[in-house]
């Protein structure tokens, strides 16, 4: 077996392929032998690095959440002065959202919740996205507002909620990408400003 260091390292460098894998073609039609085929080993290679196909997918439903937030990482360096982190993030999101594809990683985690653990890692991963999300929007309220504004964390749940909507949507075509930019923005700007006094 690699030494520890190289195990990480091996799991970072296949991760995305695995996690590739389960978008495309789901959490139960998706078998070791073809993730080893995709990642150009053999399938013993895969088992030292995870113990079985549910830890490579539970380490798929992580993924998605540090890839996004790595993202979202760069994006708030980026301070223009003119917007604040929560701005700057619903206009990403807007223009941006689904175009990897992970989150059909989510949906197919959904339908297995009766597994436990994939329960456990859905449930993390979305209260991870609710904290990041509520402390940009805190601080927009803190820069923002000068009356009560809407309740950070209940707007940040329905930030995941929406992008999750938004999500659906573009995986049935229920709305154009011009829609659902609109979507995102308009409703995500509602959410962060709460309605018009």
């Amino acid at each position: 077996m690699p030494r520890r260091n190289q195990t990480n390292e091996k799991r970072r460098e296949l991760l995305p392929i695995v996690a590739r894998a389960f978008a495309e073609r789901g959490y139960r039609r998706t078998t070791t032998a073809e993730l080893a085929e995709r990642c150009g080993v053999q399938e013993n290679i895969l088992y030292r690095l995870w113990p079985d196909k549910k830890a490579m997918f539970i380490a798929a439903i992580g993924y998605v959440y540090d890839l996004s937030v790595a993202i979202w990482s760069r994006l708030l360096k980026e301070a223009d002065g003119k917007q604040t982190a929560a701005e700057r993030l619903l206009a990403y999101e807007a223009e941006h959202l689904g175009e990897f594809g992970h989150s059909r990683i989510v949906f197919a985690g959904l339908s297995e919740t009766d597994d436990p653990d994939i329960q456990a890692a859905l449930a993390d991963m979305y209260q991870r996205y609710q904290r990041f999300v509520r402390e940009q929007i805190a601080a927009h309220q803190a820069r923002r507002h000068k009356t009560a504004p809407p309740d950070a964390a209940l707007a940040a749940w329905a930030v995941v909620g929406l992008g999750t909507v938004a999500s659906i949507s573009r995986e049935l075509g229920l709305l154009s990408d011009r829609q659902r930019r609109r979507l995102m923005a308009e409703i995500g700007r509602l959410l962060l400003e709460g309605p018009a006094a």
